[in-house]
């Protein structure tokens, strides 16, 4: 799945997280965390964690951009 890297650096000034406590509440590892942040994408089980830790739907954290 493909992350917004915006949405999801929003999130984490928005919540206050760092990247270990969002490890901590969403049962992925902080390294696992940095890669995905890097590189945007995902598993749809590691996104649903993800998005757990953060408290919001999946959907939030989705790069939905239609391209024509």
């Amino acid at each position: 799945m493909k992350l917004s890297k915006n949405k999801f650096e929003l999130l984490l000034a928005e919540k206050e997280l760092t990247l270990t406590k969002l490890a901590e509440l969403s049962g992925v590892s902080r390294q696992n965390i940095s890669t995905i942040k890097q590189r945007g994408t995902c598993s749809p089980c590691t996104a649903a964690k993800l998005a757990k830790g953060f408290g919001v739907p999946v959907a939030e954290i989705l790069d939905m951009e239609v391209t024509a």
